[in-house]
């Protein structure tokens, strides 16, 4: 049986290959050699931080507002309207998304508005 040689370099590219998981880059020591070091991907978006806190506001505010007009819209309807005004406060990049949140979430308190003073409570009834 051979015998092979491990260098460093090679040792990291091994490394490299075999974890798709991790990526290698080099670290300068003190005496300026580079030394292989593996560290961990990030899976997902890249951004990070505020704007996909953001992001995730405005998708949450138009999927309560949405929810909201059918059901539990005296809860959903607020949180429609607070995550979507925190959203554009935030400068998500889902603009839009957070608009429609914010006018979904009004809708939901003028349909309980209007379901209110129908029927003169806050359930309201589809059967009639």
């Amino acid at each position: 049986m051979g015998t092979t040689l491990s260098t460093p370099e090679t040792t990291a590219s091994a490394e490299h290959t075999a974890s798709a998981e991790h990526t290698a880059s080099a670290e300068h020591t003190e005496n300026g050699s580079a030394t292989a070091v593996a560290r961990p991907r990030r899976k997902g978006r890249t951004r990070g931080g505020d704007a996909d806190t953001a992001d995730d506001m405005a998708v949450a505010s138009f999927v309560m507002g949405l929810v909201g007009l059918l059901v539990f819209n005296i809860f959903l309807g607020p949180c429609a309207l607070v995550l979507g005004g925190l959203a554009l406060s935030k400068g998500t990049t889902r603009k839009g998304r957070a608009r429609l949140g914010t006018a979904l979430g009004a809708a939901d308190l003028i349909v309980l508005a209007v379901i209110t003073s129908a029927t003169g409570t806050v359930s309201w009834n589809l059967a009639g």
